[in-house]
């Protein structure tokens, strides 16, 4: 996730929406302040022990983004701010009653996103809030990370956060990868390609990670772990699917709003009796209520910028190879292409893939 708040606020400065930006260059300097050099953490006697070997552990992932999957090797994820809540910026998605695509808000250099952050949740919750008064389906969710694309590490780069240093090990992993892919590859204008490039890297440095330094009970932990993710993505995809089949279908009928309507309505409480089932199997384990209880058209769309695209990228990560710097020049070269081509050749990718035989995929490192 990126929100290039302090550069934002500085180019736009005056604008009407001042307010925003007020918010984005105060919270993020905030943050900026809190954090010290890890190795202060690490040499202080009130840091508590649980820390420092996060610290520690933190640090050593940040090592194998440079030497093994050649992530930038900036200032960047060497400092370390204790933010004393659960999340540190909380978005904002927005999407009509009968689509899943996204309201944007667009800036200069960064482009458009399908997403608005704010550091306080109360500010988020307001403009979700208002949002909601012109007809729009509104979502707020909290983010343990943002990345501000490498244009903060000449003021000391992007710090580890308390909001997910406590995560397990494999996530942590994950989300340091997916931060600093944001600052190898940034399109303006196309979240979908971001997210998903970025996702991509997380999952496939992330496997490549717990593989090689993870204790095998550690792996196991985390694969139960990623098995429910997995499951329950896959359950909302198959529901964001008959969604927009309902939105397609029907949209160009004049009697339409009472069919989609009723449609909608049982597509979504089949999403949520599926969802019952799957805690049942997982024995109770509640980590996604929060998600389903506020699941609407706004959280099906911002869901599938971090996935829809995700197949083709690992695709192309095994066609050059799988070295990772081939496969970074390989997307900055299919980034110059217009935003449909992209898509359409990452999806071919993906289907080209997903075709060939078992025993030609057998020794490949993707997830599913």
């Amino acid at each position: 996730m990126l929100v290039p708040s302090l550069l934002l606020a500085l180019l736009l400065t005056g604008c009407a929406d001042a307010r925003y930006y007020a918010q984005s260059v105060s919270g993020h300097l905030q943050l900026m302040q809190a954090a010290r050099p890890i190795d202060d953490w690490l040499a202080d006697a009130a840091t508590p022990a649980a820390v420092k070997q996060r610290l520690e552990l933190a640090r050593g992932m940040r090592r194998f983004a440079v030497t093994e999957l050649h992530l930038p090797d900036n200032a960047s994820y060497h400092r370390y701010a204790d933010l004393q809540r659960r999340h540190v910026v909380w978005n904002v998605v927005a999407a009509p009653e009968f689509s899943l695509t996204l309201k944007t808000w667009c800036f200069p250099v960064a482009g458009c996103v399908g997403y608005r952050g704010y550091f306080a949740e109360s500010d988020a919750q307001a403009e979700a809030q208002a949002l909601r008064a012109t007809g729009l389906e509104a979502s707020v969710y909290g983010v343990p990370a943002y990345s501000t694309l490498g244009w903060m590490n000449w003021l000391g780069g992007d710090p580890l956060l308390s909001t997910f240093i406590h995560y397990p090990d494999g996530e942590v992993a994950r989300l340091l990868f997916h931060e600093l892919s944001h600052q190898v590859l940034y399109v303006p204008d196309d979240t979908v390609f971001n997210e998903s490039f970025a996702t991509a890297v997380e999952r496939l440095g992330g496997s490549l990670w717990l593989a090689q330094h993870a204790s095998s009970q550690a792996r196991q932990a985390y694969a139960d772990f990623d098995a429910r993710r997995q499951q329950f993505r896959l359950l909302a995809r198959s529901t964001r699917d008959r969604l927009q089949q309902i939105y397609t279908v029907n949209s160009a009928l004049a009697s339409a709003y009472p069919t989609q309507t009723a449609m909608k309505q049982a597509a979504m409480q089949d999403f949520k009796a599926a969802y019952a089932e799957l805690k049942r199997r997982w024995g109770g384990y509640s980590g996604y209520d929060a998600w389903v209880a506020q699941a609407n058209n706004a959280a099906f769309g911002a869901q599938a910028a971090y996935d829809e695209l995700v197949p083709g990228f690992e695709a192309l990560f095994v066609r050059e190879g799988r070295d990772w710097p081939a496969f970074y020049d390989a997307v900055r070269q299919l980034a110059k292409r217009a935003k449909s081509e992209r898509a359409r050749q990452l999806k071919e990718w993906a289907t080209e893939q997903h075709e060939l035989p078992h025993y030609a995929r057998s020794n490949e490192v993707l997830s599913n």
